[in-house]
């Protein structure tokens, strides 16, 4: 199954940013991971803000759960999520 994902940070201000920069490297690890075994297909950065829109392709969405609320950011995100399913006009073979 497909998701469109859109996660916007909220790092506290108060966090030490030695702390700040040893979650972010965690995160960076932990999602290029998930890009290279073709779970987490697609990343965007939202210019302009911390937060990015990226597509996820699951088996279900207790997997998309599991992978995002083992993000190390997940405690600082506000995450919107939604099932994306083949448009009937779509060009694309490559995209379900």
């Amino acid at each position: 199954m497909l998701f469109h994902v859109t996660m916007k940070v909220n790092i506290p201000l108060d966090m030490p940013e030695e702390q700040a920069t040893k979650i972010k490297a965690i995160e960076k690890a932990y999602s290029q991971k998930l890009q290279a075994d073709g779970r987490w297909r697609h990343i965007w950065r939202v210019a302009g803000q911390y937060a990015n829109v990226s597509i996820f392709d699951v088996s279900d969405v207790e997997e998309l759960h599991n992978l995002l609320s083992n993000l190390p950011l997940f405690p600082y995100m506000e995450i919107q999520l939604m099932p994306l399913c083949r448009h009937p006009s779509a060009i694309r073979n490559d995209d379900t």
